[in-house]
C-alpha cells in the first residue's frame, strides 16, 4: 500500500474500539475511533476516512441516523453497519450501507468486506 487507507470505527463499546484498531492496524490501516455517533460526524469531513465501521445501537444518536448523515455529505465513503443485533438488517435505513456485519470475535468476514470494498475505490 503506498498510501495507508483511513478506517473509522464508531462504536460506543471500548473493547470493540481497541479490537478493531489494534486488528487493522496490524493490516496497515491508519484507524481512528469515536464513541459516538455526533463525535464522528463532527470529524467525518476533516478526517476523510475511506471507510467506515458503523455500530448502529449507541447511546444519543442512533448509527442508523449516523450513516443518513455520512452518505448525504459523502455518498461514495463506504459504510459497513456492524451490531450484535441481526434483526437490524430488515430494517429500511440499514440498506443505505454498503455492507451488515453481525459482530463476531471472529473478524474475518469484517476484514475481508473491508478490504473488498476498499479494493473498489
Amino acid at each position: 500500500m503506498s498510501e495507508k487507507k483511513k478506517i473509522m470505527i464508531v462504536d460506543d463499546e471500548e473493547a470493540i474500539r481497541l479490537l478493531y484498531r489494534e486488528e487493522f492496524e496490524d493490516e496497515g490501516y491508519e484507524v481512528v475511533d469515536f464513541d459516538n455517533g455526533q463525535a464522528a460526524l463532527d470529524a467525518f469531513e476533516a478526517e476523510k476516512p475511506d471507510l467506515v465501521i458503523l455500530d448502529i445501537a449507541m447511546p444519543g444518536m442512533s448509527g442508523l441516523d449516523v450513516l443518513g448523515r455520512m452518505k448525504e455529505i459523502s455518498p461514495d465513503t463506504p459504510v459497513i453497519m456492524s451490531t450484535a443485533y441481526s434483526h437490524y438488517k430488515q430494517d429500511f435505513y440499514t440498506w443505505a450501507a454498503d455492507a451488515y456485519i453481525v459482530k463476531s470475535p471472529d473478524l474475518t468476514e469484517l476484514k475481508e468486506k473491508v478490504a473488498e470494498l476498499l479494493a473498489e475505490k
